[in-house]
């Protein structure tokens, strides 16, 4: 059997997959749709239980509970874990239609809303056409939770800065209002509803909910659901090992917005979960937590965390966090789809991420596709990250997003980011921020703003980063940018250099400000193609002043990039086909002849020259082993004009 090289980690060992096949000694049928169904039943396939939560109840190590079709209003409660890989409980979806676990409840009791000002104070305000419907909350619908009584704001609201942010998100009530699946917009004082239709309002107790629809329809014409339950799979009791977790869709679960972390679908501080083929929409917060969920927990002596596996899900539209987890060791999240998480617009709670991890060690993430994260990073480890590969991903459309990649506080050992395409970072700034320099005024300044963003890889206090073999284009500031953090410290800590960076075999292309930051040239440049840069693209930030330079300076004056090449053509991305072409550039550099041939720009990605292997990334994108001592830059074996590269 070959080795897998996809899967090799920065030490040089292969990830440690556990999985093996299930030994099931008993089955449980859950089918709501058959008229027979009962939670009397024996839970046989002739007679099967209606909800998955009598199931639950009952599984025990190597059961397998089968759901069938249908659609399931209720949080699942595992009452029991397996006991290891061989004897795991177990549930999936049958196969003979979609199986959903919906957090809300549908509602059918509307009237007329009176009584509450439309205008100022004093100042009536009649809008043409408007209608505003409540409905007054049933007390039954909520057992033990009422998110439409809590607030988003997170449980440890330490960390943030009130002065650099709109609290209004974080305020807001956590219960939302669908009409046909797509959620209102809610907003905090009642007379906002008539400035926009689709909108909801909340009454301070909670107990009721103030409406108006687009084009203000009748209510009665549509499906009104309301989020009643926090979550959709869950253990009410932590530390529940040994779970899988297969084709479920999981729905407008009301979970606030982390710390502490609890996800539509959560581990509740388990390890080696497998959640793998599922789907996870519109959640109000963290649609998937794997870790401890919260650093307020006292850590127990020997506990396992993480070790959990999440694969071929699809994750959609999660408020805050795609997926979260605190102290998961030995994770392995590979081929899912995480598209626009962040529309909470929470990103100042630093939680906010598609995916969010904290000491994160010896976890693999491959083969995921990010993609519009909104005001919020595509992937973020947070703080003692060691020894993972990021390897296969395709980061795509970071809307309004300060970096797609950020890894911070990490002093220890290797972090290896390779084969990935990162792609459309457009930064998180206000343009009116940046300051205006007419005329020569900016010319002579000593040090670059930082009102500009929009990173690739966004590095904070971390050393030794591994970067290799990614194509990096169209950020709007720049490819790789580092900057040290001296004095987030901790007992026995210390600060982080962000030193001893390797960026090797990269392809920069038409980044805005800069392809490399370095904040001290205590790293490493090597074996990068440049395409479509222009100015000084190439920087090394302290001692001041600030270097900023092309590459045949970047070679001379610090001796990097030695093997480096500089071109100008174009590349094309589709994101949908999952394609990508080189054509030839239609817009000449602009330059001075003499100062342009100096830069010794290729013209057709054929040109570019084979560059020395970098051995600690020894496959392409797909996996394919690199062989030679001489490589390529980037993630495909080959460039070649106007051929199409899948990825």
């Amino acid at each position: 059997m070959s080795r897998d090289l996809s899967a090799v980690l920065p030490d040089g060992k292969l990830f440690e997959f556990w999985e093996v096949p299930g030994e099931y000694t008993r089955e449980l049928h859950v089918n709501g749709k058959d008229p027979a169904a009962s939670d009397s039943n024996d839970g046989s396939a002739e007679h099967p239980f209606r909800t998955v939560g009598k199931a639950a109840k009952l599984a025990e190590p190597g059961t397998r509970v089968v759901i069938h079709a249908g659609l399931y209003r209720e949080c699942v409660h595992p009452a029991r874990g397996g006991t290891d890989p061989a004897h795991m409980i177990s549930y999936e979806a049958a196969g003979d239609g979609p199986v959903i676990i919906r957090a809300s409840e549908e509602v059918t009791e509307f009237e007329p809303s009176t009584g509450w000002r439309t205008g100022g104070f004093g100042v009536p305000r009649e809008v043409p056409g408007m209608r505003i419907w409540k409905h007054r909350l049933d007390p039954d619908m909520f057992r033990g939770y009422n998110p439409f009584c809590a607030v988003n704001i997170l449980h440890d609201r330490l960390f943030i800065e009130y002065d650099k942010t709109d609290m209004t998100p974080y305020l807001n009530r956590r219960g939302c209002v669908f009409c046909d699946g797509k959620p209102l917009k809610q907003v905090p004082l009642y007379n906002q509803m008539a400035d926009s239709d689709n909108t909801y309002w909340v009454e301070h107790n909670g107990q009721t909910v103030h409406f108006r629809l687009a084009g203000d329809e009748d209510p009665a014409n549509h499906r009104i659901e309301l989020t009643v339950r926090e979550q959709c799979f869950a253990p009410e009791e932590p530390f529940l090992s040994y779970i899988r977790v297969k084709g479920l869709i999981c729905e407008h679960a009301a979970t606030g917005a982390p710390v502490p972390q609890r996800g539509a679908i959560s581990a509740y501080r388990g390890h080696h979960w497998i959640i793998e083929d599922c789907e996870v929409n519109w959640t109000d917060g963290v649609a998937i937590d794997i870790g401890n969920e919260c650093w307020h927990h006292e850590r127990i002596e020997g506990q396992i965390i993480g070790h959990s596996v999440i694969r071929g899900c699809t994750i959609r539209d999660a408020g805050v966090c795609g997926i979260a987890g605190l102290y998961a060791e030995r994770m392995l999240i590979e081929d899912n789809r995480i598209e626009g998480t962040g529309w909470q617009r929470m990103e100042l709670s630093w939680e906010a991420g598609a995916i969010k991890l904290h000491n994160s060690v010896d976890a693999l993430f491959r083969r995921n596709v990010f993609l519009n994260t909104f005001r919020a990073d595509h992937l973020w480890l947070d703080c003692g990250n060691e020894n993972n590969r990021i390897t296969g991903n395709l980061f795509l459309n970071g809307i309004e997003q300060r970096e797609a990649i950020f890894i911070e506080c990490s002093r220890d050992g290797i972090n290896l980011i390779d084969n990935n395409i990162i792609w459309n970072v457009e930064g998180r700034f206000d343009p009116k921020d940046i300051p205006v320099e007419p005329g020569s005024s900016g010319w002579y300044k000593m040090k670059e703003h930082d009102v500009v963003n929009g990173y690739a890889v966004y590095v904070e206090g971390t050393d030794r980063l591994h970067i290799s073999h990614n194509l990096i284009g169209k950020c709007r500031y720049g490819g790789y940018y580092g900057k040290p953090v001296s004095f987030r410290m901790h007992a026995f800590d210390r600060g982080g250099t962000s030193r001893k960076a390797k960026i090797l075999n990269n392809i920069f292309y038409d980044c805005g400000e800069s392809a490399i930051t370095f904040p001290t040239e205590d790293n490493t440049a090597d074996g990068n193609l440049y395409v479509r840069m222009q100015g000084g693209y190439l920087r090394v930030m302290y001692p001041a002043p600030e270097n900023c330079l092309n590459l045949p300076a970047w070679q001379e004056f610090y001796g990097f990039d030695p093997n480096g090449q500089n071109a100008w053509f174009d590349i094309a991305l589709d994101g949908e086909k999952r394609t990508v072409s080189f054509p030839e550039g239609k817009q000449e550099p602009f330059g001075i002849p003499t100062q342009l041939k100096r830069l010794n720009l290729l013209r057709n990605p054929e040109s570019v020259k084979p560059v020395p292997a970098d051995p600690l990334v020894c496959c392409d994108c797909e996996g394919n082993e690199r062989t030679g001592d001489e490589v390529i830059p980037g993630p495909f074996r080959a460039l070649c004009t106007n051929e199409e590269l899948r990825f």
